[in-house]
């Protein structure tokens, strides 16, 4: 990993089988080429999925419940370690079941891989559902124990960390703002989790490269044309640690690479 550009895709596929049977997924692999992509929702595990990436070292966990959640990461460069799930002294501290005593530790929702010089961690965040059923679980438990888990790992070398977070972070984040105040995705909770990776020394590296972009979304409703329209949220994120901000070529998203009701999004970085 001498001077050299590496890019790190993410994308939410919603269903890795899917977009197998599509095609879809093949496409995007063959075009894009990236050196480490990270992938949530894959709604399965490895002995579910022929996939034949002789390039790739792949990385899976999946959920307990079958095709539900999971994440996977990818990547031509091997892992030198892998952890899946949080770490145990966060686990130990946030007891992740919520007021339905589902238990948020066995959903396959993080993946760190250490390389060389970082750690790459794909994330699904907890969807806090229509009806905010999940949004204490995910305010008071999720979200601060997943900035533990990244901060924990950042005391060893820098993180990249990327995924579905479920949340526009602020108005430009999103088409509609005003309408969807207080809304699942756009709560002052799930917004102030967000404020706290920040504040913590993240980088959003997208929103870093162009602060004024107000058509950046990752994200559409099936419902009355919305991609079509691009009346969509930008709730898929990358986010570094502050040391590796330098090193962001540039940051992007890919609305035209379909196969999921999320797009990719990435980042070229410089070691």
């Amino acid at each position: 990993m001498k001077n050299s550009t590496l890019s790190i895709f993410s994308w939410n596929v919603n269903g890795i089988r899917a977009g197998l049977k599509k095609g879809t997924f093949q496409e995007f692999i063959q075009k894009h080429k990236p050196d480490i992509l990270c992938l949530q929702e894959t709604k399965a595990s490895k002995n579910q999925v022929e996939i034949d990436l002789p390039d790739y070292t792949e990385y899976w966990h999946s959920a307990k419940k079958k095709g539900y959640s999971g994440t996977a990461i990818f990547s031509k460069i091997p892992a030198t370690s892998v952890i899946y799930g949080l770490l145990p002294n966060v686990l130990k501290k946030f007891h992740l079941t919520d007021n339905q005593d589902r238990d948020g530790a066995s959903e396959g929702r993080v993946l760190s891989a250490e390389f060389e010089k970082f750690y790459v961690v794909s994330v699904y965040t907890p969807n806090t559902k229509d009806d905010l059923s999940r949004l204490s679980f995910r305010h008071k438990k999720w979200d601060p124990a997943f900035l533990m888990h990244v901060k924990e790992l950042e005391k060893n070398k820098p993180v990249i960390f990327c995924g579905d977070l479920n949340v526009a972070h602020e108005e430009i984040d999103l088409a509609r703002p005003k309408e969807n105040i207080g809304k699942h995705g756009f709560t002052d909770e799930e917004r102030e989790g967000f404020d706290n990776i920040v504040a913590a020394g993240f980088v959003d590296t997208f929103r870093d490269k162009y602060p004024d972009n107000h058509n950046g979304y990752t994200w559409w409703s099936h419902f009355a044309k919305a991609r079509e329209r691009n009346v969509g949220w930008r709730i898929d994120y990358v986010c570094v640690s502050k040391t590796l901000q330098k090193n962001i070529d540039y940051a992007f998203i890919l609305p035209e690479v379909m196969g999921s009701d999320h797009c990719p999004i990435g980042i070229s970085l410089q070691l």
